[in-house]
């Protein structure tokens, strides 16, 4: 996939200059960190490059022209630690002691107007996560493995879902190749007749949550039943692990079929995140896949580092979770 900007090198160390005033750590405090980030914003610091690109996507997204794209050469900290992989997040809180790619993605959560969503339960409830392949999770289908991952929206079998993801590469190798995969949800639906559609429609599917959702919360075993198929064009779907509930009729099991094959025959876009690529894409209204196109050095590969932000949709999608915030952390549900 292309990228729709370019940063130049210039304009690289102009915005991790902005950045970098931010002076504070979103781990130790989240919305302390937010606002001196929007203070950038407010005191006119932001070079107009980045927000005008910023505005493009925005655009794209609420248009409707695009809900996937790509920026590169964005700016990141001067250090990338090499994190113990045994438990990468409390490494990566002892040895990480700038954070200009975190305020990047705030930054840019904040002129898309995205407001950032985090689980209390996973990585010690922080807004910024890690992709990365923890050792005990090798071969597992999670995203914090080193497998390949199947076409799926994250966090499937949880009620509150991300509209969209944000990948920035942290340190990704250049001899090994992997490729994320997104299918937009209006392709899937080019595949399925009105009557699979109205089936997928209903609540009468079920998804298990993944093996990290469980580790960290015992009583996560399967989703409330569910529709597949929401809005227009959401889908809520795990590629070999969302079936239909027990009892559903034979005309679901049929339409979830019909799905497999639309996935197969839909257009895709994939993208190999680099060192320095910002990967944006619809969480709801699209699926993804991890594909592992070719790894010349396994050891090598497992290092591959991805910062990560979920996000909603707009303010409007946040607040209709308000219910749900814990501690007073706008954005932080439980499980």
């Amino acid at each position: 996939m292309e990228p729709i900007y370019v940063l130049s090198d210039a304009e690289r160390e102009q915005l991790a200059a902005v950045l970098h005033s931010v002076g504070k750590s979103p781990y130790e405090d989240y919305e302390d960190f937010s606002r001196a980030v929007g203070d950038v914003v407010a005191r006119g610091e932001v070079p107009a490059f980045f927000a005008d690109v910023c505005a493009r996507i925005r655009d794209d997204r609420r248009s409707g022209a695009g809900d996937a794209h790509v920026l590169r050469n964005c700016p990141l900290d001067e250090e990338i630690p090499e994190l113990d992989l045994d438990d990468p997040v409390a490494d990566k809180h002892a040895k990480k002691k700038t954070f200009v790619g975190e305020a990047f993605l705030e930054l840019f959560a904040q002129l898309v107007e995205t407001p950032l969503l985090s689980y209390a339960t996973r990585f010690n409830g922080d807004f910024f996560t890690d992709v990365v392949a923890i050792n005990r999770y090798s071969g597992m289908q999670t995203g914090f493995s080193d497998s390949e991952l199947v076409y799926h929206n994250d966090r499937t079998a949880h009620p509150v879902r991300a509209d969209f993801i944000s990948l920035l590469g942290m340190r990704c190798p250049d001899g090994d190749f992997v490729y994320t995969g997104f299918v937009d949800g209006r392709d899937l639906l080019a595949h399925l007749s009105e009557e699979d559609q109205l089936q997928l429609r209903e609540a009468q599917f079920i998804t298990p949550f993944d093996v990290f959702s469980r580790d960290n919360n015992e009583d996560l075993t399967v989703s409330e039943v569910h529709p597949i198929l929401e809005n227009h064009h959401s889908f809520r779907y795990l590629d070999t692990c969302t079936t239909a509930a027990p009892g559903a009729p034979e005309s679901a099991k049929d339409a979830l079929l019909a799905l497999k094959n639309a996935m197969v025959r839909a257009d895709k876009t994939r993208h190999r995140i680099r060192t320095g690529d910002l990967f944006t894409f619809a969480n709801q209204d699209g699926l993804h896949s991890r594909d592992k196109m070719e790894i010349n050095d396994p050891a090598r590969a497992r290092r591959r580092w991805l910062l990560k932000t979920y996000a909603f949709r707009d303010a409007a999608a946040a607040e209709q979770h308000a219910d749900r915030w814990l501690d007073g952390v706008r954005g932080r549900v439980g499980d």
